[in-house]
């Protein structure tokens, strides 16, 4: 039979090595998308700075507000396009990459842009898609506040 002070220590130890970040085992196994049997992955994304990307994010703005908002609003340029992130949420999850940018809009206003693109994610699982949130603009507050759902 184990003492109560030898059980304590165990205990003890292992809450350490938790708030530690230390764990000898893992809730699932991690595999890589790119090696899954269904619906591989190849992490092959574009950059946040491609064109495609951004006329993308420009094209479903425009149509988006000019469906359901009517506000006018139309974004002028973009400055400042970085990564923030990739694969951020971990191999094993459908490969992102996170960008933040400025926005130049009609009102005479900059808004900052989060977004990501994903793989396998484009019309009917095709290709890459690209889902974005202009902080301010999110009227529906579908990524939560200041767009905090559309960055990693």
């Amino acid at each position: 039979m184990m003492r109560i002070s030898t059980l304590m220590t165990l205990v003890l130890g292992a809450g350490m090595l938790a708030n530690l970040g230390v764990s000898t085992l893992s809730a699932r196994p991690l595999t890589p998308a790119e090696k899954r049997y269904v619906h591989p992955y190849d992490g092959l994304l574009p950059v946040c700075e491609d064109p495609a990307v951004l006329q993308r994010i420009f094209t479903r703005f425009q149509n988006s507000d000019h469906k359901y908002w009517s506000s006018g609003l139309r974004i002028i340029a973009y400055e400042g396009v970085r990564e923030t992130g990739f694969r951020s949420t971990g191999l094993d999850y459908i490969p992102r990459r996170y960008c933040d940018a400025g926005l130049h809009m009609s009102d005479g206003r900059t808004r900052h842009l989060k977004y990501w693109v994903g793989e396998n994610l484009g019309i009917i699982g095709w290709g890459w898609g690209v889902e974005w949130c202009i902080v301010g603009l999110d009227r529906n507050l579908a990524f939560g506040g200041s767009c905090s759902t559309a960055g990693p």
